[in-house]
């Protein structure tokens, strides 16, 4: 059974929503946000990042001219809807306000105030399985502006430190034609040994000693990846419309990022113009398991052997 309740304050964020079926839980702040705050098995470790002094504040130029007088981008950490393009200050927006949300059969319906400022309304709901170690988390963004708007629906997960990404790799035969693609950004070494080419899978470890950050995406077909940390993984399955769709940053539906900080598991909708009044739509399942620990992330087929057993 799903139980909802309100929690007064958790660590800096204020009060917050706890969702919960004994097995699995998420918080989700209430003050600020709405970010999924924290999540992992019941009484375990949390997979979101909530170093909220390390990931700090970003407040450049036209920033306050464009949100406000006062007002302030701060990462927060844990998971969060964002628009894709990125852009600053636009993409920026401060969700550093109160946030409305209704109690659901399974979970709850977050309704955070308008972002007037780029004409776009977001809701977050979380839809947990009664029993199970798994949830959904529905993203939608509206376009409340006079004109028709161009974007993907971005979910980032900012998540704790010192776990690794597994992105599988395409496995479709196109013959003569290339069968994936990846995009770089201009600070990412492509030699850092926090990378691993593999055949059937690229990892990307996190390590808090790093200089500088990496980021990479990928058009994933099987719009499945995980996150290790320890002998516990995240994995979240998202729908791809790979190859007809379109996606953002060269055809990318998933891209991960990461620094000394934290690492970042991001998946984004197609890229569309949304007219006046109209929705664009992210949905994610996501699931916890549980594996021995035991498994070499540097190789593929120790890889495939953890994954096998989830």
């Amino acid at each position: 059974m799903v139980k909802v309740k309100e929690i007064e304050n958790f660590m800096s964020y204020g009060k917050c929503v706890s969702i919960s079926n004994g097995k699995i839980e998420a918080l989700v702040t209430v003050d600020i946000g709405p970010r999924i705050i924290s999540f992992g098995f019941s009484g375990g470790q949390n997979f979101m990042c909530v170093d909220r002094e390390g990931l700090g504040y970003r407040n450049h130029g036209n920033y306050t001219e464009f949100f406000g007088e006062g007002r302030k981008w701060e990462s927060f950490g844990g998971h969060r809807i964002w628009l894709s393009p990125e852009s600053y200050p636009e993409t920026y927006t401060p969700d550093d306000r109160p946030v409305k949300y209704e109690i659901t059969k399974d979970g709850a319906l977050f309704i955070p105030e308008d972002d007037t400022e780029i004409g776009a309304a977001k809701t977050l709901q979380i839809i947990m399985s009664e029993s199970g170690y798994d949830m959904t988390v529905d993203m939608c963004v509206k376009n409340i502006s006079s004109a028709p708007k161009k974007f993907a629906v971005w979910s980032l997960s900012v998540c704790a430190a010192g776990g690794t990404m597994i992105i599988p790799m395409n496995t479709n035969d196109t013959g003569l034609l290339h069968n994936r693609t990846i995009s770089v950004w201009p600070y990412t070494d492509m030699r850092d040994s926090r990378i691993y080419w593999g055949g059937k899978y690229i990892t990307l470890k996190q390590d808090k000693t790093a200089k500088d950050p990496i980021k990479l995406g990928f058009d994933l077909n099987c719009g499945t990846a995980y996150y290790v940390l320890g002998n516990e993984i995240l994995k979240k399955n998202y729908s791809t419309n790979h190859p007809d769709g379109t996606y953002p940053d060269g055809g990318c539906s998933f891209e991960t990022y990461t620094d000394k900080v934290m690492l970042e598991f991001e998946t984004l909708s197609e890229l569309k113009t949304v007219s006046p009044g109209e929705t664009n739509k992210l949905t994610e399942h996501w699931t916890l398991c549980k594996s021995n620990g035991s498994a070499d992330l540097k190789n593929d087929e120790s890889i495939a052997k953890m994954l096998e057993k989830l």
